[in-house]
């Protein structure tokens, strides 16, 4: 059987579960059963697909087809750029897709079955929320049509924007508003960005877009195409949460349930690559598009550490360390190297999985004690001895301390920028890198080792065995990789070395 097949089931499986969980939520426990066996779909279908292309509603290029032309047709398009158009929505799978899309369904599934074993009755909206948003995320990475990109990139905001709103959390309505308001306003200007490369190049597929410019059909100083850089550049700043909606997208993560923040925040690291590297394809012949990347990035660190040092809400201290690990990521795809991608990407897969794990970890505080808020908070390894110790691995590796994973990408970039002679942005990072470490002393101290406040009262329920299993998993996971970087650097060498090239 030829597993190109899988490629699409990425996107189908995830939305044929939402829609079903949705249906038959009233019946719990095949809603439950659906959304575990949807669950593990996600985790391991990128396992046994192969490596290729899927074509929807269209065909191969005409030049790798064998469709004939009649003779009149033939003689225009023979020889011509036409040969090689791809005339249909075209996903890519490759050993880099692979790797991403297999850690993504690593914390879907997680999210899932933590969203279940943390909840006494399970949602139907909310594991349709949950599903239609990783259906969002698996398209981001596999398309190579820009349109598709924007489509996906909308339902995966709104979809956001849902499970804000089902989360019942304190001004959640108000940050919901908030974050559509100013999506309305950012997806209108990735839109325009792409109706003005439409009109230039005649083409919604990335590959032929690259063509068009690199071939010369279409000037790349063009004023007009430089404006839809701009308007792509401001698209992807909004998906991540860069500045200057870093603000906002902490919020966001702070206002949503542990489960569901953990898939929040692989929207911006999945958006941050996979429109990341969709501008480094079109657009990155020009210096100051990386020099943009780079001022970004670094201002979205230095901010992430410094807003996360002031917080008093341990949810919001992991949503501002999270977008400031992002610009980790736009540091590997700005320096515009093979090397530094992949670096990049290597961050990012980490980033999934780390942060995951900490959203899920302070979840189990948030369960025990019904609140964020670390001035509250005291003692509390003497409840949850095993939770805390895993608490605080996960803020260690973000951190970046070795023999983990993120020590290992971080390492990587460092590298990079020293290569392309910067060796005061490896500084940065190392320097940035310690500060978060010191961070995560300081609440590792305040929430499980000072004194317990009188006033605090802790839950005598047990602790989710699910979401315990979870947090080792995501241990083992960054341990493997951080102990083996090869078993995933060499694949995504490959998917930054093909965004150089095509």
């Amino acid at each position: 059987m030829d597993g190109t097949i899988f490629i699409p089931l990425l996107v189908i499986i995830p939305i044929i579960c939402a829609i079903l969980v949705n249906l038959i939520h009233g019946s719990q426990k095949s809603s439950k059963l659906i959304a575990y066996i949807g669950a593990i779909c996600l985790a391991l279908v990128p396992l046994v697909a192969t490596y290729g292309y899927h074509y929807f509603g269209g065909h191969l290029p005409l030049l790798l087809s064998n469709i004939t032309l009649p003779a009149a047709a033939s003689s225009i398009i023979s020889g011509s750029v036409l040969q090689i158009f791809h005339p249909a929505i075209t996903y890519i799978f490759g050993p880099g897709q692979q790797v991403v899309l297999f850690i993504l369904g690593i914390v879907a599934m997680c999210a899932v079955v933590v969203s279940i074993a943390e909840t006494r009755k399970t949602s139907g909206v909310y594991l349709y929320l949950l599903f239609m948003l990783t259906a969002a995320l698996m398209a981001f990475i596999l398309t190579d049509d820009i349109f598709n990109l924007y489509v996906f990139f909308e339902i995966a905001a709104l979809v956001q924007v849902g499970l804000i709103l089902v989360s019942r959390v304190k001004g959640n309505y108000e940050t919901g508003l908030k974050y559509m308001l100013l999506g309305e306003v950012g997806g209108s200007f990735m839109l325009l960005g792409i109706a003005l490369i439409l009109g230039l190049t005649g083409n919604v597929n990335i590959t032929d877009i690259v063509t068009m410019i690199h071939s010369g059909a279409v000037n790349p100083t063009n004023p007009v195409l430089l404006f839809a850089a701009g308007m792509l550049f401001y698209g992807w700043l909004y998906a991540t949460g860069l500045p200057p909606f870093n603000a906002i997208k902490s919020e966001i993560y702070s206002k949503g349930l542990s489960s569901g923040s953990m898939v929040l925040q692989a929207f911006s690291v999945i958006g941050c690559i996979s429109i990341g590297l969709v501008i480094m394809r079109i657009f990155g012949y020009l210096p100051t598009m990386k020099m943009a990347i780079l001022a970004v990035s670094v201002i979205a660190m230095i901010l992430g550490i410094c807003m996360a040092m002031t917080q008093d809400d341990f949810k919001r201290v992991i949503a501002y360390l999270a977008v400031g690990e992002l610009g980790y990521i736009g540091v590997g795809i700005g320096l515009g190297t093979a090397y530094s991608m992949t670096a990049g990407l290597f961050q990012a897969t980490n980033e999934l999985v780390v942060t995951s794990m900490l959203f899920a970890a302070f979840g189990l505080v948030l369960y025990k004690t019904k609140t964020s808020k670390i001035s509250n908070l005291g003692g509390l390894i003497e409840d949850m001895p095993a939770a805390a110790l895993l608490t605080v691995l996960a803020g260690f590796i973000m951190a970046g301390i070795p023999p983990f994973s993120v020590f290992q990408s971080k390492y990587m970039l460092c590298q990079a920028a020293m290569a392309q002679g910067i060796p005061e942005l490896a500084i940065i990072m190392i320097i940035l890198s310690i500060v978060t470490f010191l961070a995560f002393l300081k609440i590792t101290y305040m929430v499980f080792l000072r004194p317990k406040p009188a006033e605090l009262k802790v839950s005598k329920s047990k602790i989710p065995k699910v979401t315990m299993a979870v947090l080792v998993l995501f241990l083992v996971i960054s341990l493997v990789v951080g102990l083996f970087p090869g078993l995933v650097v060499d694949k995504l060498g490959l998917m930054a070395l093909a965004t150089l090239i095509l």
